[in-house]
Protein backbone atom coordinates (compact mmCIF):
# COMPACT_ATOMS: atom_id res chain seq x y z
CA UNK A 1 0.00 0.00 0.00
CA UNK A 2 1.30 2.84 -0.71
CA UNK A 3 1.76 6.23 0.89
CA UNK A 4 1.13 10.35 0.47
CA UNK A 5 3.70 12.55 0.67
CA UNK A 6 2.99 14.84 3.09
CA UNK A 7 3.93 18.28 2.30
CA UNK A 8 4.95 21.09 4.53
CA UNK A 9 2.99 24.41 3.66
CA UNK A 10 4.09 27.46 4.54
CA UNK A 11 0.84 28.03 6.47
CA UNK A 12 2.48 25.15 8.97
CA UNK A 13 5.76 27.00 10.11
CA UNK A 14 6.45 28.26 13.37
CA UNK A 15 5.35 32.25 12.45
CA UNK A 16 8.78 33.23 13.01
CA UNK A 17 9.95 31.14 9.91
CA UNK A 18 7.30 32.31 7.88
CA UNK A 19 8.67 34.49 5.10
CA UNK A 20 5.03 35.81 3.24
CA UNK A 21 4.19 37.19 6.81
CA UNK A 22 7.37 38.32 7.26
CA UNK A 23 7.38 39.76 3.98
CA UNK A 24 4.00 41.59 5.16
CA UNK A 25 4.89 42.39 8.42
CA UNK A 26 8.78 43.63 7.96
CA UNK A 27 8.77 44.76 4.22
CA UNK A 28 10.55 42.80 1.24
CA UNK A 29 14.23 43.96 2.32
CA UNK A 30 13.84 42.13 5.33
CA UNK A 31 13.68 38.55 3.86
CA UNK A 32 16.66 36.92 2.58
CA UNK A 33 17.28 35.40 -0.49
CA UNK A 34 16.68 31.96 0.94
CA UNK A 35 13.25 33.02 1.93
CA UNK A 36 12.29 34.96 -1.08
CA UNK A 37 12.74 31.76 -3.06
CA UNK A 38 11.17 29.53 -0.44
CA UNK A 39 7.87 31.87 -1.13
CA UNK A 40 7.95 30.94 -5.01
CA UNK A 41 8.55 27.19 -4.49
CA UNK A 42 5.78 27.67 -1.85
CA UNK A 43 5.83 23.97 -0.13
CA UNK A 44 8.20 21.25 0.96
CA UNK A 45 7.83 17.62 1.69
CA UNK A 46 7.58 15.31 4.56
CA UNK A 47 11.62 15.88 5.24
CA UNK A 48 12.40 19.14 4.43
CA UNK A 49 10.46 22.52 4.15
CA UNK A 50 10.69 25.44 1.65
CA UNK A 51 13.09 27.12 3.26
CA UNK A 52 15.34 24.12 3.84
CA UNK A 53 14.85 23.59 -0.11
CA UNK A 54 15.84 26.67 -1.23
CA UNK A 55 19.29 26.50 0.73
CA UNK A 56 19.89 23.46 -1.04
CA UNK A 57 19.41 25.04 -4.00
CA UNK A 58 21.41 27.82 -3.50
CA UNK A 59 24.36 26.23 -2.19
CA UNK A 60 24.30 24.32 -5.30
CA UNK A 61 25.07 28.01 -7.09
CA UNK A 62 27.63 29.01 -4.40
CA UNK A 63 24.45 31.17 -3.63
CA UNK A 64 24.82 33.27 -6.62
CA UNK A 65 21.80 34.39 -7.60
CA UNK A 66 23.28 35.28 -11.31
CA UNK A 67 24.51 31.61 -11.63
CA UNK A 68 21.00 30.49 -10.40
CA UNK A 69 19.43 32.61 -13.02
CA UNK A 70 20.71 30.94 -16.12
CA UNK A 71 19.33 27.32 -14.46
CA UNK A 72 16.99 26.15 -17.26
CA UNK A 73 13.73 24.09 -16.01
CA UNK A 74 15.53 20.75 -15.98
CA UNK A 75 18.34 21.91 -14.19
CA UNK A 76 15.86 23.09 -11.40
CA UNK A 77 13.72 19.76 -12.07
CA UNK A 78 16.81 17.92 -10.41
CA UNK A 79 16.01 18.75 -6.82
CA UNK A 80 14.19 16.45 -5.15
CA UNK A 81 11.09 18.83 -3.86
CA UNK A 82 11.37 20.67 -7.39
CA UNK A 83 8.71 19.97 -10.14
CA UNK A 84 8.36 21.61 -13.45
CA UNK A 85 5.84 23.56 -11.95
CA UNK A 86 7.98 25.60 -9.31
CA UNK A 87 10.81 25.54 -12.03
CA UNK A 88 8.98 27.36 -14.45
CA UNK A 89 7.96 30.28 -10.96
CA UNK A 90 11.79 30.65 -10.39
CA UNK A 91 12.66 31.15 -13.55
CA UNK A 92 9.57 33.20 -13.95
CA UNK A 93 10.64 35.45 -11.55
CA UNK A 94 13.95 35.92 -12.50
CA UNK A 95 12.94 36.77 -16.15
CA UNK A 96 10.86 39.56 -14.55
CA UNK A 97 13.46 41.00 -12.67
CA UNK A 98 15.55 40.93 -16.11
CA UNK A 99 12.81 42.51 -17.64
CA UNK A 100 12.52 45.44 -15.05
CA UNK A 101 15.95 46.27 -15.93
CA UNK A 102 15.34 46.25 -19.63
CA UNK A 103 12.43 48.85 -19.26
CA UNK A 104 14.34 51.20 -17.32
CA UNK A 105 17.30 51.41 -19.73
CA UNK A 106 17.07 54.76 -20.63
CA UNK A 107 16.20 56.09 -24.05
CA UNK A 108 18.28 57.87 -26.53
CA UNK A 109 21.69 57.66 -24.32
CA UNK A 110 24.39 59.78 -25.55
CA UNK A 111 27.96 57.27 -25.73
CA UNK A 112 30.97 58.55 -25.70
CA UNK A 113 33.17 55.99 -24.46
CA UNK A 114 33.12 52.10 -24.36
CA UNK A 115 32.13 52.14 -20.87
CA UNK A 116 28.74 54.31 -22.19
CA UNK A 117 27.85 51.81 -24.74
CA UNK A 118 28.71 48.52 -22.26
CA UNK A 119 26.29 49.63 -19.29
CA UNK A 120 23.75 50.66 -21.88
CA UNK A 121 23.68 46.95 -23.39
CA UNK A 122 24.76 44.89 -20.59
CA UNK A 123 21.04 43.71 -19.41
CA UNK A 124 20.54 42.01 -22.97
CA UNK A 125 23.08 39.58 -22.41
CA UNK A 126 22.71 38.89 -18.49
CA UNK A 127 21.67 35.33 -17.76
CA UNK A 128 22.39 33.90 -21.27
CA UNK A 129 23.89 30.59 -21.47
CA UNK A 130 23.80 31.09 -25.45
CA UNK A 131 26.12 33.47 -27.83
CA UNK A 132 23.59 36.48 -29.34
CA UNK A 133 24.62 39.39 -31.75
CA UNK A 134 22.75 42.95 -31.69
CA UNK A 135 23.59 46.41 -33.14
CA UNK A 136 22.98 49.59 -31.53
CA UNK A 137 21.77 52.33 -33.71
CA UNK A 138 23.26 55.80 -33.45
CA UNK A 139 21.85 59.03 -34.82
CA UNK A 140 24.82 61.99 -35.57
CA UNK A 141 24.49 63.34 -31.74
CA UNK A 142 25.44 59.89 -31.17
CA UNK A 143 22.53 58.48 -29.37
CA UNK A 144 21.22 55.55 -29.18
CA UNK A 145 18.24 55.50 -30.99
CA UNK A 146 17.56 51.15 -30.50
CA UNK A 147 18.91 48.22 -30.38
CA UNK A 148 18.24 44.98 -32.69
CA UNK A 149 19.06 41.27 -32.02
CA UNK A 150 20.74 39.71 -35.17
CA UNK A 151 20.66 36.56 -34.34
CA UNK A 152 21.28 33.77 -31.85
CA UNK A 153 23.35 30.69 -31.29
CA UNK A 154 24.84 28.26 -29.06
CA UNK A 155 27.79 27.89 -26.94
CA UNK A 156 29.97 28.28 -29.56
CA UNK A 157 29.01 31.46 -31.35
CA UNK A 158 26.35 32.51 -33.72
CA UNK A 159 26.33 33.93 -37.58
CA UNK A 160 25.68 37.46 -38.48
CA UNK A 161 24.86 38.66 -41.66
CA UNK A 162 25.72 41.73 -43.16
CA UNK A 163 23.13 42.09 -45.14
CA UNK A 164 20.61 41.44 -42.56
CA UNK A 165 23.47 44.18 -40.00
CA UNK A 166 22.40 46.83 -43.15
CA UNK A 167 19.30 46.42 -43.85
CA UNK A 168 18.39 47.17 -40.46
CA UNK A 169 20.76 50.41 -40.01
CA UNK A 170 19.13 51.38 -43.38
CA UNK A 171 15.42 51.18 -41.90
CA UNK A 172 16.25 52.46 -38.66
CA UNK A 173 17.86 55.50 -40.18
CA UNK A 174 21.32 54.99 -38.44
CA UNK A 175 24.15 57.29 -38.56
CA UNK A 176 26.31 54.96 -37.36
CA UNK A 177 26.59 51.36 -35.70
CA UNK A 178 27.82 49.72 -33.08
CA UNK A 179 28.14 46.08 -32.98
CA UNK A 180 28.03 43.79 -29.53
CA UNK A 181 27.75 39.95 -28.89
CA UNK A 182 28.70 37.83 -25.89
CA UNK A 183 30.90 34.73 -24.98
CA UNK A 184 29.47 32.47 -22.30
CA UNK A 185 32.32 31.02 -21.87
CA UNK A 186 33.73 34.16 -20.02
CA UNK A 187 37.18 34.66 -22.11
CA UNK A 188 36.64 38.06 -23.81
CA UNK A 189 39.73 37.29 -26.35
CA UNK A 190 38.40 37.93 -29.98
CA UNK A 191 38.28 35.15 -32.35
CA UNK A 192 39.85 35.39 -35.37
CA UNK A 193 35.93 35.25 -37.31
CA UNK A 194 35.05 38.08 -34.79
CA UNK A 195 37.85 40.07 -36.19
CA UNK A 196 37.20 39.03 -39.80
CA UNK A 197 33.50 39.63 -39.62
CA UNK A 198 34.23 43.51 -37.75
CA UNK A 199 36.87 44.15 -40.93
CA UNK A 200 33.89 43.03 -43.00
CA UNK A 201 31.14 45.28 -41.32
CA UNK A 202 34.05 48.53 -41.45
CA UNK A 203 34.59 48.34 -45.41
CA UNK A 204 30.71 47.80 -45.62
CA UNK A 205 29.73 51.11 -43.74
CA UNK A 206 32.37 53.10 -45.32
CA UNK A 207 30.50 52.16 -48.81
CA UNK A 208 27.12 52.87 -47.02
CA UNK A 209 28.43 56.19 -45.09
CA UNK A 210 27.29 54.17 -42.04
CA UNK A 211 30.74 54.01 -40.06
CA UNK A 212 30.66 51.11 -37.55
CA UNK A 213 32.79 52.73 -35.00
CA UNK A 214 33.33 49.80 -32.52
CA UNK A 215 32.31 46.28 -31.35
CA UNK A 216 31.70 45.21 -27.82
CA UNK A 217 32.35 41.90 -26.77
CA UNK A 218 30.82 40.75 -23.33
CA UNK A 219 31.12 38.27 -20.71
CA UNK A 220 29.76 37.95 -16.55
CA UNK A 221 33.79 39.61 -15.91
CA UNK A 222 33.44 42.59 -18.47
CA UNK A 223 34.20 43.34 -21.99
CA UNK A 224 36.47 44.14 -24.63
CA UNK A 225 36.11 47.21 -26.65
CA UNK A 226 37.62 47.07 -30.35
CA UNK A 227 38.20 50.62 -30.46
CA UNK A 228 39.55 50.73 -27.13
CA UNK A 229 42.29 47.80 -27.88
CA UNK A 230 43.07 48.99 -31.73
CA UNK A 231 42.00 46.13 -33.25
CA UNK A 232 39.64 48.53 -35.58
CA UNK A 233 43.01 50.52 -36.72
Amino acid sequence: MGSYEHKLNIKAWAEEDRPREKLSNQGRRSLSDTELIAILIGSGSRNESAVELSKRILYSCQNDLNQLARFSVSDLSRFKGIGEAKAISIIAAFELGRRRKETISPDRVQVSTSIDVYESILFRFKDLNHEEFWIIVLNRANKITSTHLVSKGGQAGTIADPKIIFNIALENHAASLILAHNHPSGNLKPSQADIELTQKLRSAGKLLDIPVLDHLIISDQGFLSFADEGILD
